[in-house]
């Protein structure tokens, strides 16, 4: 395994020095104040999955591509009122592919939103007491939002798309104190039911993602990601990750004895490396937003009785191990489109966050 020393060598090599993160040596910790993020992540598309996954996939008509806006804005203006009515704080937004961006407007789908619209939008967010943070996810899982961009991935054109994007979407969220870059899922494994499969891997995916990192401070903001690159790579993931980038290692089950004995005719089983995560993350010193999920794919009657305890057992778990200086607060999500069809699990996402907030605040 290659040292620090050894691997910013490497990257002089590849000509990557030069967009590696300013914090990369220097990370102070940024205390989160007195109270906590109470976050949802809502959905403006859900361009995230590959336009060419193949046909008959169960969840394509969640995750298929669309060119056009699939949005309900009744759902979504009530959701956001429930939000306030909850006690949200924050709103982290899939944004994607549907906003006619000036710099790119050939990335946009049918019916997007004018940037003008958007402020207007945000705007409306922001008099209800909840600050709103983009999310654009540049994992090659993730991307297809791009266009023909993501089928250029680690080229000059593509670094050239991606910081006009992301210095544009950062300005019209005027500057936000977080912005979320997504990373998570990047494997061959996650892509086995697309048509068009890439991933990046070993340094290369470090070097894309301090040019993410650069730009995002570039805009002003603080970098946020998703923290599941730790577990395949715990070694490299520690050695490498500036501590500058908030965390949101996520975890959606209900088993969390990680510590328990184990069988040793029994595989490992895959919830103690995503549970002991948040405990690893915290003996190394990062901030953390841990992130649960009423997320029943194509039943969530069936599963919703589970899957409404994902957030508040996240919420006492990590309580009781993750520093309360670097927890900096929570995010929940039901991981749906926002259209009628899912109006259910998606205001039952905000009303359990508002039940996990006053549990921890009465606990306090």
């Amino acid at each position: 395994m290659t040292n620090r020393r050894t691997f910013i060598k490497g990257l002089s090599a590849m000509g990557a020095l030069s967009v590696m993160p300013r914090v990369l040596q220097s990370t102070p910790v940024l205390a989160p104040g007195k109270d906590k993020i109470w976050g949802l992540i809502i959905s403006l598309t859900k361009n995230g999955s590959s336009e060419y996954i193949k046909p008959g996939f169960p969840l394509t008509d969640i995750f298929g591509y669309r060119d056009y806006l699939w949005l309900s804005e009744k759902l979504w203006n009530d959701a956001f009122v429930r939000m306030a009515e909850e006690g949200i704080n924050m709103a982290l937004i899939q944004v994607g592919n549907s906003i006619k961006l000036d710099s790119h407007p050939e990335i946009a789908i049918r019916d997007a939103w004018s940037t003008t619209r958007l402020r207007a939008e945000l705007d409306k967010i922001r008099k209800l007491g909840i600050e709103p943070i983009p999310l654009l996810n540049f994992s090659a899982t993730h991307d297809v939002w791009l266009k023909q961009y993501s089928r250029m991935l680690s080229t000059e054109e593509y670094y050239k798309v991606c910081s006009d994007v992301i210095r544009e979407v950062a300005d019209l969220f005027d500057k936000p104190r977080f912005f979320h870059l997504g990373m998570d899922e990047e494997t061959a494994n996650h892509q086995k039911n697309y048509d068009y499969v890439v991933i990046r891997q070993n340094d290369l995916w470090w070097k894309d993602l301090y040019f993410y990192l650069n730009e995002v401070e570039k805009a002003g903001s603080r970098p946020w990601i998703w923290a599941d690159y730790v577990w395949n790579n715990p070694e490299t993931f520690y050695k490498k990750m500036p501590k500058s980038v908030l965390q949101s290692n996520w975890y959606y089950g209900s088993r969390w004895d990680w510590d328990s004995e184990v069988d040793p005719k029994e595989q490992y089983p895959r919830f103690r490396t995503y549970v002991k995560a948040y405990i690893d993350l915290e003996k190394n010193g990062y901030d953390q937003m841990p992130t649960a999920a009423n997320w029943g794919a194509l039943n969530y009657e069936k599963t919703k009785e589970t899957t409404s305890k994902s957030l508040i057992n996240t919420v006492k778990f990590c309580n009781d191990h993750v520093n309360d200086s670097r927890l900096f607060g929570f995010l929940h999500t039901s991981w749906y489109p926002t259209i009628e069809k899912y109006r259910e699990p998606i205001l039952d996402s905000i009303r359990l966050a508002g039940e996990a907030k006053r549990w921890f605040e009465k606990k306090g």
